[in-house]
């Protein structure tokens, strides 16, 4: 850990996208809740600590704050955003609400070129998101650099290495924002280059053995590219000690489920379940239309059927126990569900994380080795592991499938319908290649309808939306900007080719505020 930052949380939604950002850089990080006691950090021997970023205020009555020991510890410390107000109140500076909130883009004015701010260019944008500022500099700080908004906003201690910024450096729209995190990581605090895809393979493998020892693993596997990348992981790690298991839940894509049986007897040699459930969730999504719910009742329904499997008897009688579920979390899941590290604020609850899922982390008996990582970085690894592009690069297709995108209660006639619509969509990208430079593309069954004209006659039939967005990891999004053209053929395939849809409408939204999936 000597050549790795500590990250502590404080709750932002983006902590994770530091890990990343520093990950990339060859760095290695690790995240830690911001209550950690200075005695575990001092075991991990950090080279360094970053503070994330938070919703509270430090002049809320219950705000987070870190063990004000970790200041003592002689090694650099830098604040972001929270952090930076973190750091002014511990050594007496004064952080008031704004009067002009700041969120977007502004103009970073240098007074120093020094330490993290190190050859990074004069007037360069950087990514606002806060309503505090810094209204008195803490002692023994200087400013460096500034705004419009925020004449403090970059400070630092020159002898303690203390830094501080008011901006967020990790998100893309800061210009400068990875070099300012890699001037913090090797001119600051030292560390050298060690982190690849390769050495967190090496590592996931080990642990995984070092967990489960000589016992038995089964696995949820959905298909994508988080189960496929996890499933080889533990396969490389502990071999025939794990089980996979696929749930035909009834709201996969067209031929989907055949199609995941044919790629993983391909890819890999692992024995797979497949369980048939679709009235079984049909049954229990019945009349259900709150997206909360569903996630909820498909993520329990999951978990019951994983636990059949685990009763089977083989012929002579025997049941196999298993003690550990295993599961392709991704970070996006964590931190959109339940705060894990931090206070962050809970988006939306995700299949794999229903309280029973949640009781058995706590009991130590899931294995998600790729919790930490987002969905670009789950393909570089499975890049790593030998493993086909043409599994690594599909688009991301969520756990609970079509049931989070019929927005009313699931029935089997409008799951048939969606699983028309989206194939065209997915069909007509790949036909004009497009597919590839779009991050996700999908179909909505939306809980309206509309009137329309078909043949003379008047209709009041269905409404679909089509999503599609560009993005790098999921925690940001942007619409993808298909030609017109495009659009309107695949929406003239759908009206004339899927009977009860008149109307298709494009999703024009980003995340934030938007999420990805509308549900």
């Amino acid at each position: 850990m000597e050549n790795a930052i500590l990250i502590l949380d404080f709750g932002s939604q983006y902590t994770q996208l530091i890990a990343r950002r520093i990950r990339e850089l060859g760095f290695y990080a690790e995240i830690h809740p911001y209550f950690t006691p200075v005695g575990d950090i001092k075991q991990r021997i950090p080279g360094g600590i970053i503070l994330s970023g938070s919703p509270a205020s430090v002049y809320d009555k219950d705000a987070p704050m870190p063990d004000s020991e970790i200041f003592k510890m002689g090694i650099p410390v830098m604040g972001i955003c929270y952090g930076l107000c973190v750091l002014t109140h511990f050594y007496g500076g004064k952080v008031e609400a704004s009067t002009h909130r700041e969120y977007g883009k502004s103009s970073l004015t240098l007074k120093k070129s020094v330490g993290i701010l190190d050859s990074i260019s004069n007037n360069s944008q950087v990514w606002m998101s806060h309503g505090d500022k810094i209204t008195k500099l803490p002692s023994g700080f200087e400013a460096i650099g500034q705004t419009a908004n925020s004449p403090f906003a970059v400070i630092y201690n020159k002898e303690k290495k203390f830094y501080g910024v008011q901006f967020h450096p990790e998100v893309g729209h800061s210009k400068y924002g990875k070099d300012i995190l890699k001037n913090f990581s090797e001119k600051v605090c030292g560390l050298k280059k060690t982190w690849t895809m390769k050495n967190f393979a090496k590592k996931q493998i080990k642990d995984i053995r070092a967990i489960v020892g000589d016992q038995k693993v089964i696995l949820g596997l959905s298909g994508g590219v988080d189960s496929m990348v996890t499933a080889r992981l533990i396969h490389d790690a502990i071999g025939d000690q794990l089980t996979c298991v696929y749930v035909d839940h009834g709201f996969m894509r067209l031929n989907e489920t055949e199609a995941v049986v044919k790629r993983f007897g391909e890819a890999f040699q692992i024995p797979l379940k497949v369980i048939k459930a679709e009235n079984i969730f049909l049954n229990a999504l019945k009349g259900i239309t709150d997206p909360e719910q569903k996630r909820k009742i498909i993520g329990r329904l999951f978990l019951e059927e994983f636990k059949k499997v685990a009763l089977e008897k083989d012929k002579k009688g025997k049941t196999t126990h298993y003690e550990f579920l295993a599961q392709g979390t991704l970070y996006t899941d964590v931190i959109e569900s339940v705060s894990v590290k931090g206070p962050s604020q809970t988006i939306k609850s995700h299949h794999n994380r229903v309280q029973e899922i949640m009781d058995m982390i706590q009991a130590g008996r899931i294995i998600e080795p790729l919790k930490e990582l987002f969905k670009d970085e789950v393909r570089k690894l499975g890049l790593a592991l030998k493993m086909p592009r043409d599994l690594l690069f599909r688009h991301p297709f969520p756990g609970p499938g079509l049931a989070i995108r019929i927005l009313t209660d699931v029935t089997k006639s409008r799951l048939d319908l969606l699983r028309k619509a989206d194939s065209i969509l997915l069909e007509e990208l790949k036909s004009q290649k497009l597919y590839s430079k779009v991050w996700q593309a999908f179909a909505v069954f939306l809980p309206v309808q509309s009137v329309g004209v078909m043949g003379d006659k008047r209709t009041y039939e269905n409404v679909i939306a089509l999503r599609m967005v560009e993005s790098q990891d999921g925690m940001t999004a942007d619409f993808a900007r298909v030609p017109h053209d495009f659009l309107g053929f695949v929406s003239n395939r759908i009206i004339n080719e899927v009977a009860g849809i008149n109307r298709v409408v494009y999703d024009i939204s980003t995340k934030p505020p938007a999420t990805i999936e509308w549900e």
